[in-house]
């Protein structure tokens, strides 16, 4: 059974432990005498912990608590949410203890990943390096090494940050997603999950089990591309480009876009654009002027619409190149 932290216990004395993790039970929301002192030095609202060690038990007590919960995972985006109050859960169900989601194993041809994988697992594991070096490579580019240490990968996917790296890459290879809660299990593309900014179509209840990425064809080539304001900062604009060649033309092109609007897209018309095409510089200026008239971004205090269109076009034009560079590089 998952244990349940007492009511009665105080705030202050179980707001963390070992790992870093919120542990602060459901408190009284009669503020007064010493509890009401203790809430003030604590940053999140009160909230009820459960921490199950299994899947199964995950998905019954989110079933029995409804929407008042909140799935913890490594904790990286929930947690600053929770001490700036910006989130206020009844309950959190941690995953920590769930080592059956955690694992990253061959699957039909691709990966199969547990949805706890930590972010740095994918950075460093031979596996993945081997098969899919796109996702090595990726990881490196999510925040710092003390967050990619804690950060997992279903965590970041279901988060749908549009300036995410995951979200993005589950888009450019086209992954499939396991959810389930105590109704069930299904089946979701990353497209049918990311709704909008910070919004799927997981039910309260559904939890993220495991990412599969398909592997990539041979003669392919690959390439990350973002600009920050500073190196770990979240992308201003981003953009992942996976291009399979037939001889010295472009079989097919893939370009997933973030940092750009609420949620990462695809952009199928500029990739239409490539496919068939000699990779002349001419070409790939065509697919970066139709990719910086494609986005659609928004103004905010970090950057412009119109600079992050701009960035959009150069970096799709840098991305492509770096892509058939890689396929060329591996002919020789």
């Amino acid at each position: 059974m998952p244990r349940q932290r007492p009511h009665r216990r105080s705030p202050a004395a179980a707001a963390s432990n070992s790992t870093g993790e919120s542990r602060c039970p459901r408190a009284t929301h009669q503020r007064t005498g010493v509890r009401a002192q203790e809430e003030r030095f604590i940053k999140p609202p009160p909230f009820e912990y459960f921490d199950p060690e299994t899947t199964a038990e995950a998905a019954r007590l989110l079933g029995e608590l409804g929407g008042d919960a909140k799935v913890l995972a490594g904790g990286q985006s929930l947690m600053p949410m929770l001490n700036m109050r910006l989130a206020r859960p009844q309950a959190l169900v941690d995953l920590n203890r769930v080592a059956e989601l955690s694992y990253v194993k061959e699957g039909d041809g691709g990966l199969a990943i547990g949805a706890m994988t930590r972010q740095r697992t994918l950075e460093h594991h031979p596996l993945v390096a081997q098969r899919l070096p796109l996702l090595a490579e990726l990881a490196g580019w999510i925040a710092h090494p003390q967050i990619r240490s804690r950060g997992t990968v279903g965590g970041s996917i279901a988060h749908a940050d549009p300036a995410g790296e995951l979200p993005a890459a589950a888009l450019a290879l086209d992954a499939e997603l396991t959810v389930m809660s105590a109704r069930g299990t299904r089946t979701l593309s990353t497209d049918e999950l990311l709704l909008g900014y910070l919004d799927t179509s997981l039910a309260p209840d559904e939890i993220l089990t495991e990412v599969r990425f398909p592997g990539l064809p041979p003669e392919t080539g690959w390439s990350i591309q973002e600009i920050a304001r500073r190196k770990g900062d979240f992308a201003l604009v981003g953009v992942i480009a996976i291009v399979a060649m037939d001889q010295a033309r472009i079989r097919s092109a893939r370009l997933a876009y973030f940092g750009v609007g609420g949620r990462p897209v695809r952009l199928p018309a500029v990739e239409r654009v490539l496919e068939g095409e000699i990779p002349s510089e001419q070409v790939l200026g065509v697919a970066a002027r139709e990719a910086s008239a494609a986005v659609e971004p928004d103004d905010d205090v970090h950057a412009t619409a119109a600079y992050r269109r701009s960035v959009a076009g150069t970096l799709t034009r840098r991305a492509l190149r770096q892509a058939i560079d890689r396929v060329q590089v591996r002919r020789a």
